[in-house]
């Protein structure tokens, strides 16, 4: 999935260039994704959460696969993949170990958990030879941290995937579906409509949306797009209560094209407590959404406050009640703050730019070319 979503196009594009691998745990998606993308794969275990024997297990399979293939490179980009593969790099004798960090875990953690998961952050930048954080903010909490003292570059503005606007376009067609969505959901043309993707868990502040949604007046409607993972992170049982009573409330579930969703909305929220560099709210501004989002890594990279969107403290249902309440009230401020949306995206996070970044970057580290970006 990872591979997919950060993915998708650009191995193919880097195939004409270098022989590229796509390398992740074994299932149909990953043969999938190998044809689609026309690239070779392979498959070794690996777990999301903690578990030290099948991490071993997982470690010694990747120093096997890097012993026989010999890459030029290896580069990682998700945590425990991160650790596993950088470790794993390094005792294979791979020279160039590349590492994206696209979140951080441990700035929101607390006790012992938080000791840990910075000491594998340490451990990954360690084995890697170049550290790339996804946005400043990133970068910021890594060195603030202490978690490495090696050069961090940024590539272009942030971001790994970039968005590709002809995709993400307020088409006649997605128009047409979002149109027929909204009387489906018998939703008048005078409701205002805040929308909600990503996953509907704890850390993505549903807790307090739920809670500041509770406060709006009648007009007031909230879509959910994405699922719940209650085996990873359950949502407690009030904001579950409040989801389930409130009939303004809409749980769309997981969809395969969020385009009519954001399009069909009047405001994005997206109320998370720690994100690398959300890519629901470029997508969102690219489909003309002003958006409300919490004062976090990536979040206000994106969304300038009173620009295109409001930024709001996370963990506080008060604030964020208020500036849905704001957007709610007020027409004539939601088109204002929806109006350069689309542009600021574009200026910063088109698709095309954001993969000519990653190539640059390759070039400079594989072959020493400078690097312009």
């Amino acid at each position: 999935m990872s591979l997919d979503v950060f993915c998708r196009g650009l191995l193919r594009e880097l195939a004409d260039d270098y022989e590229v691998v796509a390398l992740s745990s074994p299932g149909a998606e990953l043969d999938r994704l190998g044809a689609r993308e026309n690239v070779r794969t392979c498959a070794v275990a690996m777990r999301r959460d903690i578990s030290p024997l099948a991490d071993l297990r997982s470690l010694a399979g990747l120093w096997r696969l890097f012993r026989r293939e010999k890459p030029d490179m290896v580069h990682s980009m998700t945590p425990k993949a991160g650790l596993l593969c950088m470790a794993a790099a390094r005792m294979a004798g791979v020279p160039v170990r590349v590492h994206t960090f696209t979140g951080l875990l441990f700035p929101t953690a607390t006790g012992l958990k938080r000791r840990l998961l910075m000491l594998t952050d340490r451990i990954t930048c360690a084995c890697a030879t170049h550290v790339v954080p996804e946005g400043e903010g990133v970068r910021a909490d890594l060195a603030s941290a202490g978690i490495t003292r090696k050069p961090m570059r940024v590539l272009g503005h942030g971001n790994v995937r970039g968005i590709d606007l002809s995709h993400y376009s307020r088409t006649a067609a997605v128009q047409a579906e979002a149109s027929a969505m909204r009387r489906s959901l018998g939703y008048a043309d005078t409701d205002v409509v805040f929308v909600f993707v990503g996953r509907v868990t704890g850390d993505k502040g549903i807790r307090e949306l739920a809670e500041a949604f509770g406060t709006l007046g009648p007009a007031a409607r909230l879509v959910l797009v994405g699922e719940q993972e209650p085996a990873l992170d359950p949502l407690d049982e009030t904001t579950l209560r409040r989801l389930r009573s409130d009939r303004r409330i809409h749980e769309a579930g997981a969809q395969t094209d969020v385009r009519p969703w954001l399009a069909m909305a009047d405001v994005l929220v997206h109320p998370s407590y720690r994100e690398g560099f959300p890519n629901v709210v470029i997508e969102g501004g690219a489909m003309g959404l002003p958006a409300i989002v919490t004062d976090i890594n990536g979040s206000r990279e994106i969304v300038e406050h009173g620009r295109n969107g409001l930024i709001v403290p996370p963990h506080d249902s008060s604030s964020l009640a208020r500036a849905m309440q704001r957007l709610l009230d007020d027409a004539e401020e939601r088109k204002r703050l929806a109006a350069p949306a689309r542009q600021m995206v574009a200026e910063r996070y088109e698709q095309g730019y954001v993969r000519r970044c990653l190539k640059d970057f390759y070039r400079s580290i594989l072959f020493g070319r400078q690097y312009h970006v």
